[in-house]
């Protein structure tokens, strides 16, 4: 099958994901996590900081920028310097693109592209609100990235990529963009076994970053297609402790909804940090 294909057939999940993460943008459910619940028992700043943004990062945000989403801190690995061009990937309302700007300085540049128009309102309010001029936020899809080729020195994604059905055709498009020697380092939800079917066909468990997730070997596999290379993990934690710690009520409800026990879940599904390069030659 190609990967149009796979794509056109994946539309009506992917429009689900765009409505969830829309009505998070608009305040009508909160984040938690990987967009995981509508009804968080961990506040959008205590759960940032179990992910790894410090309290000063966090305090120099604009307001709205924080919305208790991600599975990690990537940007803490990506070791930018003053002057680099950034891509955040499903930017949000602008978090990691935020704290990308701090560290390139005002002759860098930030390039946040995210699908869900109510996102991209909200993130472009915080880049006026605290002045950040050398932010950008573009509407547009992973899989065709509104961005010139050779652009990018670096390029970093919060918990995303497991929501595109596609994600080969991410990889492309971040071999695309990326500088010859630019590189990666992204935070997101995989597999270390095939989820009970149940679960792996349940819309809910897809848009809140389960469901969506491919098996590691599936993934990398994809991330070195696309002439990625130099793949190396810096973080990998059972992703279920997080779900139990900030969405109890929702992890309960799936289990109930499909049937399967929590505890047949615990070891396969990973957070996940990583860092990859595209080579030079």
């Amino acid at each position: 099958m190609t990967a149009l294909r796979i794509v056109e057939s994946a539309e009506p999940i992917v429009g689900e994901v765009q409505k969830r993460y829309a009505k998070i943008a608009t305040g009508e459910i909160s984040g938690c996590g990987c967009g995981a619940g509508s009804c968080c028992s961990t506040a959008e700043s205590d759960l940032a900081a179990e992910l790894g943004y410090s309290a000063a990062e966090l305090a120099a945000l604009p307001e709205g920028a924080n919305l208790g989403l991600g599975c990690g801190a990537p940007l803490a690995h990506l070791a930018l310097a003053p002057g680099e061009t950034v891509l955040d990937l499903g930017s949000g309302a602008g978090i990691d693109a935020f704290l990308a700007a701090q560290r390139v300085g005002t002759s860098g540049r930030v390039i946040g592209v995210d699908m869900t128009p109510e996102m991209i309102e909200k993130a472009r309010a915080g880049a006026e609100r605290g002045g950040y001029a050398q932010v950008e936020f573009r509407q547009g899809r992973l899989e065709a990235l509104p961005v010139e080729d050779a652009t990018v020195d670096a390029v970093t994604s919060n918990c995303v990529i497991n929501l595109v059905p596609d994600k080969s055709a991410v990889f492309q498009e971040v071999a695309r963009v990326l500088k010859p020697g630019g590189r990666l380092v992204v935070s997101d939800i995989l597999l270390d076994r095939e989820l009970p079917g149940a679960i792996a066909e349940d819309v809910l468990a897809y848009v809140g970053c389960v469901a969506g997730a491919e098996l590691r070997e599936t993934y990398f596999d994809r991330l070195r297609a696309a002439g990625l290379g130099e793949i190396e993990i810096l973080r990998d934690e059972d992703y279920l402790d997080a779900l139990l710690a900030a969405a109890p009520a929702e992890v309960e409800e799936l289990s109930r909804r499909t049937g399967v026990p929590v505890e047949a879940v615990r070891g396969a599904v990973r957070s996940i940090t990583y860092r990859a390069t595209r080579p030079r030659g």
